[in-house]
């Protein structure tokens, strides 16, 4: 096995992912990495990756799962990244799981799946707030801002994304139950899936977490 850890989030959309991310990447000294971000950085500094990628956009035609593979190991190829790395936003199908699977060999791997009901997870939501300026995530009932409608971190703007809107966020989780719920299945059969119960405060929920990595990275 390598001494290099991989953790793996899991779970439907508005489960508390991006939450738990920040604080597990801060506690294992792990570097998050976000494919979302990877698209962002690699288009808006013009690599050749990013450049690949956007042909593809422009075409209106989906990026390979090769070319985000290519992405994601340019960036875990980096020295932060020597002792391993936390997965947010991939794999998101059964293909790019069993394409990571591949370039996995060998590591140290654990799935950490995020469970929460679909109704829990529209009511969430609704109450989500995201900064402007640095990305803070807060929530009206969950972690209310000293100021409403400033952050608490840096002071930004907060506003709450389209993408939380009730209907919006329905449509996300059919696609959810669709696409991305049979990476359970294919991550518990590998022996590498541990399951915590999402509905939780942020605390028990990043506490359970950490329980299930004891041992396991």
């Amino acid at each position: 096995m390598s001494d290099r850890r991989v953790v793996i989030l899991l779970g439907p959309p508005g489960a508390g992912k991006g939450t738990q991310a920040v604080r597990l990447s801060a506690g294992l000294g792990l570097p998050h990495v976000s494919t979302g971000d990877l698209f962002r950085e690699n288009l808006s500094n013009s690599t050749e990756l990013g450049k690949r990628a956007k042909g593809f956009m422009e075409a209106g035609q989906l990026v390979p799962d090769e070319l985000v593979l290519e992405m994601l190991f340019d960036r875990v190829s980096k020295p932060d990244c020597a002792e391993g790395y936390l997965l947010d936003g991939f794999p998101r199908t059964i293909p790019q799981a069993e394409a990571l699977d591949v370039r996995l060999a060998g590591e140290d791997t654990a799935a950490l799946l995020l469970e929460v009901d679909d109704s829990l997870i529209v009511g969430r939501a609704a109450g989500r707030l995201l900064c402007k300026s640095c990305g803070n995530i807060q929530h009206l009932e969950y972690a209310p801002p000293a100021k409403a409608g400033v952050c608490d971190q840096c002071g930004g703007e907060l506003h709450r994304r389209k993408d939380d809107e009730p209907e919006v966020v329905r449509e996300r989780l059919v696609v959810y139950h669709d696409q991305t719920a049979p990476l359970v299945g294919f991550y518990e059969n590998k022996g590498q899936l541990r399951r915590v119960k999402g509905d939780q405060s942020p605390d028990a929920v990043y506490a359970d977490l950490l329980q299930c990595l004891e041992g396991v990275v």
